[in-house]
């Protein structure tokens, strides 16, 4: 089997490509990004990286030719950025590789999505697939990733799209590097009472699904998933912990939700009507940090035969020894 493996560079492309290459079942994997880190970069005789932009249709044309199926884990992700930059990323990229999978007769497309289009503002708990999404979108990153969605749904192609929740484990550049800049900075506080109930999920258990979903039978197909851990925890606990493992610790003191709220959405006036730039707080990103999120994942489990093997504690120590080793580096 020829895979094509889109974002194979980043944070989870990286760990799908370990796996792929293990699966015996596979004999050659097209690896794409835009730039490769010495941290998230393979050798081996199965893996052909190709380097460049999935918004060029020349360059999707030469990628997609003899897949037998597309793992698309590529994406701009951010909780700012304009529209435009977004739609190229996120819209444009899975337009060409849909037009060149129905062309060239791809079995399989996989597409990695997100919860982000679930978030509302308020506390949500055990979201269902089929629940109804926000009227609008918090920012351009959820909305494009559902315009992505709905480009699958009027394909013709044989699809699961993925929606996993914050990843962790080793590899992770941006979740829990964030958190940990912004305290070594001096700029992570408890936003809320930090008594909010989150789901985190384990790369390892995104991967297990993945591959489940390279086999997956007939009736699993064309249909969205969650992908969780399916243990929420509450959140600012796990922060301390990712802290105190790194000998640091999180003061108890809180702000206020709303204050904060209100503070993030001046910014991010100030930031549109200035330069663009994406100010320290995003309203999207208070909320991510104050708000209880937790999604069913039973659909998943009876139609995926998902089952999360890796705790959220056993991701988190995995990401700190990562952590401290490329610190140290």
């Amino acid at each position: 089997m020829h895979i094509l493996l889109t974002g194979a560079t980043g944070f989870l492309g990286f760990r799908t490509l370990e796996k792929l290459i293990a699966n015996q079942g596979i004999d050659k994997i097209t690896a794409t990004g835009r730039t490769i880190k010495p941290t998230h970069h393979i050798f081996d005789p199965k893996v052909s990286y190709e380097l460049g932009d999935l918004a060029d249709k020349e360059f999707v044309a030469k990628i997609v030719s003899g897949v037998d199926a597309i793992i698309h884990a590529a994406a701009l992700s951010s909780p700012w950025g304009s529209y435009d930059m977004f739609h190229s990323a996120n819209v444009k990229s899975i337009q060409n590789l849909i037009h060149f999978a129905e062309l060239n007769g791809v079995k399989r497309f996989i597409y990695i999505s997100t919860p982000s289009m679930y978030f509302n503002g308020k506390d949500r708990f055990n979201i269902k697939e089929s629940d109804p999404l926000p009227h609008r979108f918090i920012n351009e990153y959820a909305k494009t990733k559902r315009m992505a969605e709905m480009e699958l749904e009027q394909s013709n192609l044989d699809f699961i799209s993925l929606r996993p929740r914050a990843l962790t484990g080793r590899g992770d550049t941006v979740i829990m590097p964030r958190l940990v800049r912004a305290f070594d900075e001096g700029r992570l506080r408890i936003i809320g009472d930090g008594k909010n109930i989150v789901d985190l999920t384990s790369v390892e258990n995104v991967v297990d699904a993945i591959q489940l979903s390279i086999y997956a039978p007939n009736q699993a197909l064309r249909q969205h998933y969650n992908i969780t851990n399916g243990e929420p925890v509450v959140l600012w606990d796990k922060i301390s912990l990712v802290l105190a493992e790194m000998n640091r610790q999180l003061t108890h003191k809180k702000i206020p939700y709303g204050i904060v709220k209100t503070i993030a959405g001046v910014m991010e006036l100030k930031s549109q009507i200035t330069n663009k730039k994406e100010p320290t707080l995003t309203v999207y990103g208070v909320g991510t940090l104050a708000k209880s999120f937790t999604m069913d994942i039973t659909k998943a489990k009876e139609f995926l035969g998902y089952v999360p093997k890796v705790s959220t504690d056993e991701a988190i120590m995995e990401f700190v020894q990562w952590y401290r080793n490329n610190e140290e580096n």
